[in-house]
């Protein structure tokens, strides 16, 4: 028969406690371990970066406009207005076509016009003819003077002549001194007269000079309306003035369209004025001065160029900065042509930079992603910045020359310190 051993039970119960209390220990242990584990780095395709290598050297600091257009120089505008009130009744060019200087771009049309060149035309033919019969007037009135003074003329020679005879009769003796003195006074009489006729001539002249310069004054005023209304009428034919490009008006006209004196019935711009209209990021435009050097992207040639005018007003977060361009156009070339531009802003020597990262901004620290040297990794460091260009960033700590980093958006790798390259 069977003998209770109670010690034995007791003593297997306390080695079961004691594998059981061995058990959570290695388990406590194990999930402190495997807590303080750092996670795999992650893997990142090596063909999905953009890294770049630290270098040391001239630096050109750039801001770059990717929204521009080429816009007409205020000196290459020709805006024609209407000379009338008047009415189109054909238009003959439609913007986007090159015109010379003679090309008729519209036709207008002004009745009343009409109507004052005609009256302008019989005004002037009136006054013309009242010069004719005034002239005419005044010169048979001053020949009818002009025969009396003759006649004046001749009786005071003769009496002259007479005078003088009798004196020298006188003097011999001949004749007595009441003769001599009726001879002497007749011939004062009639040189007086004569004295006052020759006047009279010059008076007379004067005013047919003062009486007929007023009637060529008024020939003359015809003259300038009639000449007004001429020039009126032939505006009524649009011609562009200049050669260039017939450009679109704010508010295109159409054919029966009445137009007021003054309104711009067309535009036209020299293809060889343009000027290249950038917009910079307001945060990049505070270092644009006049003067600086610039590239200007047409997408089938770069022109060169340089600052001309920045404007101080801010839209939308940009500024309009105009460049002036020093080269030719390419061909293809016109107003409102999309372009891109960068604005040379500065000449650094000597200095550490690299690419420009995709995220951050200048004179900051970032957080870049630094390649191992075997490639098959990087680590994150930090990286103090300074000054920026278009393309590239200079470097004031955290790398040297020769350091390899990605620059592309790491930003979902923003929770750890370090990937994995395949």
């Amino acid at each position: 028969m069977d003998i209770a051993r109670p010690d034995l039970l007791l003593k297997r119960k306390r080695r079961l406690a004691a594998y059981i209390a061995a058990a959570l220990v290695i388990l406590a242990v194990g999930v402190v371990v495997v807590m303080r584990l750092k996670p795999a780095a992650p893997t990142v395709d090596r063909s999905t970066i953009w890294p770049d290598t630290v270098k040391r050297g001239p630096m050109i600091r750039q801001v770059r406009g990717s929204t521009g257009s080429l816009v007409p120089r205020e000196d290459s505008i020709e805006l024609i207005p209407a000379q009338t009130d008047a009415t189109i009744v054909r238009i003959r060019v439609l913007p986007g076509a090159k015109v010379t200087p003679d090309t008729v771009l519209m036709d207008l049309a002004d009745p009343q016009l009409e109507q004052q060149l005609l009256s302008a035309q019989l005004a002037l033919r009136g006054a013309q003819a009242d010069y004719k019969s005034l002239k005419a007037t005044l010169e048979s009135t001053l020949m009818d003077k002009k025969t009396a003074a003759a006649q004046i003329n001749a009786a005071y020679t003769q009496d002259q002549l007479q005078a003088q005879t009798d004196k020298a009769l006188y003097d011999l003796g001949v004749i007595a001194g009441i003769a001599y003195s009726n001879s002497k006074n007749t011939a004062d009489q009639l040189t007086a007269q004569h004295k006052l006729s020759q006047e009279q001539l010059d008076v007379n002249q004067k005013a047919i000079e003062v009486q007929l310069a007023s009637q060529q004054t008024k020939i003359d005023q015809a003259k300038a309306q009639l000449d007004l209304y001429q020039k009126q009428s032939t505006a009524l034919q649009v011609r562009a003035g200049i050669s260039g490009v017939l450009a679109q008006l704010p508010a295109p006209l159409q054919v029966g369209q009445h137009v007021t004196a003054g309104t711009s019935v067309a535009q036209v711009i020299q293809l060889d004025k343009l000027k290249a209209a950038l917009q910079i990021a307001e945060t990049q435009a505070r270092d644009i001065q006049i003067g600086q050097p610039a590239s200007i992207d047409t997408h089938n040639g770069i022109i060169p160029g340089h600052v001309i005018r920045i404007d101080p007003s801010v839209l939308n977060g940009t500024v309009t900065v105009d460049v002036a361009l020093d080269g030719p156009l390419p061909p293809g070339a016109r107003p409102a042509l999309s372009v891109d531009g960068t604005i040379d802003l500065e000449r650094m020597t000597d200095v550490l930079y690299v690419g420009r990262p995709a995220l951050g901004n200048e004179n900051s620290t970032l957080s870049l992603f630094k390649i191992d040297a075997d490639g098959k990794g990087a680590t994150r460091v930090p990286v103090k910045v300074g000054r920026a260009s278009v393309n590239s960033i200079q470097v004031i700590e955290g790398l040297k020359e020769g350091d390899t980093v990605i620059l592309s958006d790491m930003s979902r790798w923003d929770n750890v310190d370090r990937i994995s390259l395949e």
